[in-house]
């Protein structure tokens, strides 16, 4: 018997497939606090499981990667797409202190290939495992005439659990405190549209081999986000003083610092206090523009920034390159100036947050 779904381009026995293939890494995740298996229609959490709370707060995010997806698709290789999906949701959650419980994923395409879908769920499985957090469930739809065949999207959300008087934010930050950068791994999955139209413009494919980036396009630039979470957690843990941690996305630097600073309150980073990663100058070289230009959109090699205590800041630095993740102080916070912030080259603010002000100065290595 013909199966009319099957004639409208949609392939119900190749999600099943799917489905078995990415099962036994999902199922990787999951510890006590989850409830039931694979495949239902919602995925259930054991609140208890969490621990003891007095004042217990619930923290969510979500999101996407971007148009990263086009440098995967383009080389045919999918299996860290769901790093970048961990990395842009789960570390939103704990620069509020929050310790992420579980997670879901969402994946459109215009058609289901069981294979291509399984290696992008192992990549969000596997980051999964490596911050603590449970994959409780997921979907993938698939929208033939809407999307092409070979298209798709991920997206993401993901849940945290945090005692109330432990919440970090802006209101906790005082003048003295120290910024603590930890290093990205590259571009992580922000500012993406520049860089496809930065080799557009130079006529380079993303399958071409780069001099400039030393190695074909895609297959560097596809460089997985670097999973802060059990690091800052363990830094919690020791009881260091951080304020709040900003998660340097999408806006660049000095927009999502803003963001966790009091309205009083200033950081003025000097360029010259770390060292920009290579991929950053060959990207701003083939664009024909200097780095400062970019500030507003790529991390330029920041991808976590901790307001601490100062007595704290060198226990941050040790516990970050005791995870491998290279840090430095870059900033001190200060009284905000006087005066037009914003023509004096300050942010202030940024996404409906009326924060600090940040600016940048000096000169990148």
């Amino acid at each position: 018997m013909t199966d009319p779904y099957a004639s409208a381009g949609v392939d119900t026995e190749a999600g099943d497939r799917a489905v078995e293939l990415m099962k036994a890494a999902v199922s990787r995740t999951h510890g006590p606090g989850v409830l039931g298996g694979v495949g239902g229609f919602a995925g259930l959490f054991d609140l208890s499981a969490a621990g003891s709370y007095a004042k217990p707060l619930l923290a969510t995010s979500t999101d996407g990667v971007g148009t990263k997806i086009a440098l995967a698709q383009a080389i045919d290789k999918h299996d860290t797409i769901g790093q970048d999906l961990v990395g842009m949701v789960v570390d939103d959650i704990v620069v509020v202190g929050a310790k992420p419980l579980f997670m879901t994923d969402y994946i459109a395409c215009g058609r289901v290939v069981p294979e291509r879908i399984a290696d992008i769920v192992r990549g969000i499985a596997q980051a999964c495992e490596a911050t603590g957090t449970a994959l409780v469930g997921g979907e993938t739809a698939e929208h033939p005439g809407v999307m092409e065949p070979d298209d798709y999207d991920v997206a993401g959300a993901a849940v945290g659990i945090v005692e109330a008087d432990a919440v970090l934010g802006a209101e906790r930050v005082g003048a003295g405190d120290r910024v603590v950068a930890l290093a990205s791994s590259g571009l992580h999955s922000n500012g993406f549209s520049l860089v496809r139209h930065i080799l557009a413009e130079r006529g380079i494919g993303l399958t071409d081999r780069v001099d400039e980036l030393g190695g074909v396009a895609a297959e560097v630039l596809l460089e997985p986000t670097r999973l802060y979470t059990l690091p800052l957690l363990g830094m919690l843990e020791q009881g260091l003083g951080i304020r709040s941690i900003s998660h340097v996305t999408g806006g660049g630097i000095a927009a999502n610092l803003a963001r966790v600073l009091p309205p009083q309150l200033a950081v003025e980073i000097d360029r010259a206090g770390w060292q920009v990663p290579s991929v950053f100058d060959a990207l701003a070289q083939l664009g024909a523009f200097p780095l400062t230009e970019a500030e507003g959109t790529w991390n330029l090699g920041l991808g976590m920034l901790v307001v601490v205590d100062q007595a704290d800041a060198d226990a941050v630095i040790r516990a970050s390159e005791a995870a491998g993740i290279a840090a430095a102080t870059v900033g001190v916070v200060e009284g905000a100036p006087v005066g037009d912030l914003r023509a004096a080259g300050w942010v202030q603010g940024a996404k409906g947050v009326d924060g600090g002000a940040v600016r940048l100065s000096g000169s990148y290595r």
